[in-house]
């Protein structure tokens, strides 16, 4: 039986500038690596190791990243805050 409280995401594929997600089979979001820096260097394998157990929440284990859908749709509204590079 499948529990109707997982919410479906995949990623669809990669590119040099970011990768594209789908939501519940229906909605694609584009991760830029400009607005998401983390994720520049992380692994295909890392990359595809997404966890959504609430239906506006990502979360990538092995990078310990967290993101709101948000976030990824209005990234104008969320500024960066990272520590990657210093």
């Amino acid at each position: 039986m499948f529990a109707s409280n997982i919410f479906q995401v995949e990623v669809l594929g990669i590119s040099k500038h970011g990768f594209w997600l789908l939501l519940d089979g229906e909605t694609e979001l584009f991760v830029s690596f400009l607005n998401f820096p983390w994720f520049h260097k992380a692994s295909v394998e890392q990359l595809f190791y997404v966890e959504r157990s609430l239906p506006h929440h990502l979360y990538w284990p092995e990078l310990d990243v967290d993101l709101h859908i948000d976030s990824i749709q209005h990234p104008e509204k969320y500024p960066l805050v990272s520590n990657v590079g210093l």
